[in-house]
């Protein structure tokens, strides 16, 4: 499957996740006699930018070499020593990341604990300045959103499914919350397997007609008009880069070009090829409906009736 817009957090609203940095961020500068062996009570993420570093994590073996990170969950022992005869240098940051105040949203997700980060040119002179700006003592708001872009670009790499919803959580007041996001974030990471929406239903540890009224409530849509509002979304992602509305059609999943432009207008609420025009004339300075910030004002709010 391709990288996605917007990659596996987008089905979270941005004010369910609370990122607390517990610490100001190490500036890792090891010698060649550095060794070092404990636990923290909260993650850590490291990142290498010069030399090389080994660890043992909980019984398992990582070397880091520049452009790679690695997260050490909360509460896991780990040893690490420096691996190489140049300096061994980088960033080690502490944090929490919790979904609706309540739940660790890294012990919901099955990740590689060591990745290479795939887009390290773009990556490498965010973490030198994040790197250089941290204070000895404190942190920032500039560090809190620096280092949520990079936590978020090592999740992207890491990132292998989404946890079952732990029993401990289905029986608590955000219980049922949790288990939507999940869903809907999952929905979200895949629009186009036809399976998915029935697929978090079914597996939801909840019953199913109930975990349906829920989903619609508290995100606007069933889950099954969701999926198809998620696939409208990618849609207007390969409009607007440029490809037909035919070549859109078949890349989102429709066989038929004119129920695919029913759709597309049912949920965005122009034609396709409206959008791509409306596209073409924010590109040359004409923003329709006369919006002064250039944003096109579809009924893309609106929810479409099950």
């Amino acid at each position: 499957m391709d990288k996605i817009e917007g990659g596996v957090l987008a089905g979270i609203p941005e004010n369910a996740l609370k990122l607390t940095l517990t610490r100001s961020a190490i500036k890792m500068q090891h010698s060649r006699t550095w060794r070092v062996d404990k636990s923290n009570s909260v993650h850590d993420l490291v990142i290498c930018l010069t030399g090389s570093g080994s660890y043992m994590v909980d019984d398992s073996a990582y070397t880091l070499t520049p452009g790679d990170a690695m997260l050490i969950p909360a509460g896991s022992r780990f040893v690490g020593w420096h691996a190489s005869g140049e300096a061994y240098t980088g960033v080690a940051q502490h944090f929490t990341l919790d979904l609706f105040g309540k739940h660790d949203l890294i012990a919901q997700m099955r990740i590689d604990r060591a990745v290479r980060f795939s887009r390290w040119p773009l990556l490498e002179p965010v973490v030198r300045y994040y790197h250089d700006i941290a204070p000895a003592s404190s942190t920032t708001l500039l560090q809190h959103h620096l280092f949520m872009f990079i936590l978020i670009e090592f999740l992207e790499d890491a990132f292998i499914a989404w946890n079952a919803q732990p029993v401990s959580a289905v029986g608590n007041a955000d219980g049922i919350s949790l288990g939507i996001m999940l869903a809907a974030t999952r929905i979200t990471a895949d629009p186009l397997d036809e399976d998915i929406a029935e697929r978090v239903v079914a597996e939801a540890p909840y019953n199913p007609d109930y975990f349906k009224r829920e989903f619609r409530r508290q995100i606007g849509w069933t889950p099954r008009k969701f999926q198809e509002f998620k696939r409208m979304e990618r849609a207007m992602n390969l409009l607007a880069s440029g490809n037909t509305v035919s070549e859109t059609a078949a890349l989102v999943g429709y066989s038929d070009v004119y129920y695919f432009s029913r759709m597309f207008k049912r949920h965005i609420g122009t034609s396709p090829a409206g959008y791509k025009l409306a596209v073409k004339e924010g590109q040359d300075g004409k923003f329709p409906r006369g919006e002064e910030d250039g944003q096109v004002i579809y009924p893309l709010v609106e929810r479409v009736e099950a």
